[in-house]
């Protein structure tokens, strides 16, 4: 288990169904995005690298998330953009789930 200094506790488990997101503003950092992906939870930064949109406000399609604004997308799996005008990846995040509680992974 990662140490409690070492990790930012973002949800739980629950709060994002399969097929769901999630948009979650931990203190310190900016918003970050949680997706449940057939059942196994995602993050990526929320806002989008091609103009200043949170995808929370877009659609989850299976792994794909679509920016409310121009349509354009990127696979929460990799962060990669997946169709114009995205062509930057979104950043995504290592997670850990302990008890059923979601928690973001810093680095040292």
């Amino acid at each position: 288990m990662i140490p409690a200094d070492r990790r930012l506790q973002l949800c739980e488990a629950g709060d994002v169904a399969p097929g769901g997101m999630l948009r979650v503003q931990p203190e310190g950092i900016d918003p970050i995005l949680v997706c449940n992906v057939d059942g196994k939870l995602y993050a990526v930064d929320d806002e989008c690298t091609h103009a200043i949109a949170s995808l929370s406000e877009g659609r989850l399609q299976g792994s794909i998330v679509f920016c409310p604004m121009h349509g354009g997308s990127f696979d929460v799996c990799s962060g990669k953009a997946k169709s114009l005008p995205c062509k930057q990846a979104l950043r995504t995040w290592p997670i850990d789930i302990v008890d059923g509680t979601v928690y973001l992974l810093l680095k040292s």
